[in-house]
This record gives C-alpha cells, sequence and structure tokens, in this order.
C-alpha cells in the first residue's frame, strides 16, 4: 500500500498542512495589527512580538515536519554522484538511520527540557507557559522520526510515492 494512499497518514498531513496555513495566517494577522496599532495608534500589544518569534519556531520546525513528508529537506548527494548504483539503496539506508537517530536524540532531550520546563514553571510571555511553547520541538522532531524510520524500514516507499529514487 501507497503512503499517499493511506487514509491515516493523509489525515495527519492534512493536520500538517492546517497547521502551517493556521500559523502563517495569524503571523500574517498579528504583524500587520500591530505595524498598525503602532504607526497609527502609537501603541501596540505588549504580548504580539514575543508571540510572533514563538510562531517562528513553530512555522520552521512544521515546516521541517512538511519537507520530511515530501522528501524536500536538505541533502549532500556526494553518495548519489559518485558511489555506483547498486549500493546507493544501502547507503540511503544508513543515511536514514542516522538522521532517525539524530532526530530521536533531539527529540528526546527537548521532550525532557519540556518536562523541565513545565515542573519549573516558566513564563514565557502573557502568562503563556514556556514548556507549550517549546512543545513543538519534541514533537516535530518525533513526527520526523517516525518518517525515517518507515522510509528506513522500506524505502520503496518514498520511490513509489515521489516516482524518483531519493
Amino acid at each position: 500500500m501507497s503512503i499517499a494512499n493511506n487514509k491515516f497518514i493523509s489525515i495527519i498531513n492534512n493536520i500538517e498542512d492546517g497547521l502551517l496555513v493556521a500559523i502563517l495566517s495569524s503571523m500574517i494577522g498579528l504583524a500587520i495589527f500591530q505595524i498598525i496599532s503602532r504607526n497609527i495608534f502609537s501603541e501596540g500589544i505588549v504580548w504580539i512580538d514575543p508571540l510572533l518569534r514563538i510562531l517562528v519556531l513553530w512555522i520552521g520546525l512544521a515546516g521541517a515536519v512538511v519537507a520530511t513528508r515530501n522528501n524536500h529537506h536538505i541533502r549532500i548527494n556526494v553518495f548519489a554522484k559518485y558511489l555506483p548504483r547498486a549500493i546507493q539503496p544501502y547507503i540511503l539506508r544508513l543515511v536514514y538511520l542516522f538522521t532517525l537517530s539524530i532526530c530521536s536524540l533531539i527529540g528526546w532531550h527537548s521532550f525532557r527540557f519540556v518536562v523541565s520546563e513545565y515542573d519549573y514553571g516558566s513564563v514565557a510571555f502573557a502568562a503563556v507557559p514556556v514548556w507549550i511553547s517549546a512543545s513543538i520541538i519534541p514533537i516535530s522532531f518525533s513526527l520526523m522520526a517516525i518518517r525515517y524510520g518507515l522510509l528506513f524500514l522500506s524505502p520503496a516507499l518514498q520511490e513509489a510515492d515521489n516516482g524518483s529514487p531519493s
């Protein structure tokens, strides 16, 4: 079964896309509101600027998750260029395993960070706890680790969905 035809994956993809649209729309709306209120009314809302900074983090990491879904992430193609085509699938699996390991490591330690921020009760802005603001870090890296785990187990799925080897 193709990844693109899986209903559960399709629902997750729609949630990711909706999250990206919602974050970007709110960023644009809040920024425009802040500019207008500062320039016309000579005052803005204090918590909009820190919220926009946090939304930049959220949209960046949500975009990274979508990039891994669509196989549009940054890569170095040294292996694809200079190694024989026969061993490239094995090298690709090693790359997926390495990326899975790194994403898992970052996901785990960022989860520990979020838990410690929850325990400390730190506030990011306007009574919003830091742990809520930082929760995108373990969520996004865990999703990326899951995707790379699936690719490691079956890189043929990636080739079938994209129409070309990754």
